[in-house]
């Protein structure tokens, strides 16, 4: 088979595509053919040497992906799916390829009125989403959601569910996407090169603050997302585009009384994956075939411009999530 490979750490030009060993499904795994795979940060930091995949997962990127079940490994668990299944993924790595053996536990079904390779821009997104807001922070109806970098498919995403489960949303993005954020239902948007989202999100709020920040920047934004934090409030950091390091206020802290967490979702064991899995599934995928949330898709590039679709990832350029494709009919060839 081909897949997007790396063979050395650098900018969007190293990414390779090249003939590959197929994998093969171990115990408690099945093997897709991928129609779509999606671009996230992390594939960036992978593709830069800062984010190896963990150990026994597919050396190339792609942390979702969307396709049907080719073949089927052994000790496979009660009720999953059967060959020629669509399905859509969870990864620890793998999803730009032709192929992806992936634990059974990790494997959606393509929700209902959405089609295929849109699929593939679901399972990350709506993971981190769930598992952060709703299963740690315990986002509910009438809380009010700060989303940092509202037009990532995170924050797309993110924003959707919140409003879906009643909630409002506060958002920080470029001003050119804020049309399309009031869209999926932000009630405030912020121009973070320009606007004080501390400032805005009080003022939204009448001086209260957010009850939940979910956080995509890191060390940059520590202390003014603590000063927007309500008191009682959840801090949920899941990405450092704006550093590792910085001083945490901690009397701040004891005085919002509020929780801080930082987690990632692709290093954690199989059992807390297809846990969250199985909640996405529960609480989430009625809210998508519902029409509640849909995959927000920036733009869809063949799986071998993957170096392009870095690129655009890189710059800001998107609005949502940028797919990767396979093209069915042409599978096996480069």
């Amino acid at each position: 088979m081909y897949a997007v490979t790396i063979p050395g750490p650098g900018g969007p030009e190293v990414l390779t595509w090249a003939e590959v060993p197929d994998p093969e499904p171990g115990p408690g795994e099945l093997l897709l053919d991928v129609h779509a795979s999606a671009v996230n940060r992390a594939d960036l930091l992978q593709r830069a040497g800062h984010y190896p995949p963990p150990p026994g997962a597919a050396p190339y990127p792609g942390l979702e992906c969307s396709g049907v079940v080719a073949a089927a490994g052994p000790d496979l668990p009660p009720g999953s799916p059967a060959v020629g299944t669509p399905v859509c993924a969870l990864l620890a790595g793998g999803g730009y390829a032709q192929r992806v053996a992936v634990p059974a536990g990790q494997l959606l079904p393509v929700p209902a009125g959405v089609e295929l390779a849109a699929a593939a821009g679901l399972p990350e997104v709506a993971c981190t989403v769930w598992a952060n807001l709703v299963d740690l922070a315990g986002l509910r109806a009438g809380h009010t959601l700060l989303v940092h970098g509202g037009g990532s498919g995170i924050g797309t995403f993110a924003i959707q569910l919140a409003v879906a489960f009643g909630a409002r949303v506060v958002t920080t993005a470029r001003p050119a996407k804020h049309p399309a954020l009031r869209e999926l239902g932000a009630e405030v948007t912020v121009d973070y090169t320009g606007q004080d989202f501390v400032a805005a999100t009080r003022e939204a709020t009448g001086g209260r603050g957010a009850d939940v920040i979910l956080d995509i920047m890191g060390a940059s934004y520590l202390s003014r997302n603590l000063a927007a934090l309500a008191p009682d409030g959840w801090l949920a950091i899941i990405g450092l585009q704006g550093g590792r390091r910085a001083e945490l206020d901690l009397a701040a802290l004891l005085a919002a009384r509020g929780v801080v967490s930082a987690t990632s979702l692709r290093a954690r064991p199989l059992a807390d994956k297809a846990r969250i899995v199985r909640g996405v599934r529960e609480e989430v995928w009625p809210l998508v075939e519902s029409g509640a949330i849909r995959p927000v898709i920036d733009r869809r590039l063949p799986m071998p411009q993957a170096a392009l679709a870095h690129r655009i990832v890189e710059r800001n350029e998107h609005f949502g999530k940028v797919l990767l494709t396979v093209d069915p009919a042409a599978h096996w060839d480069t």
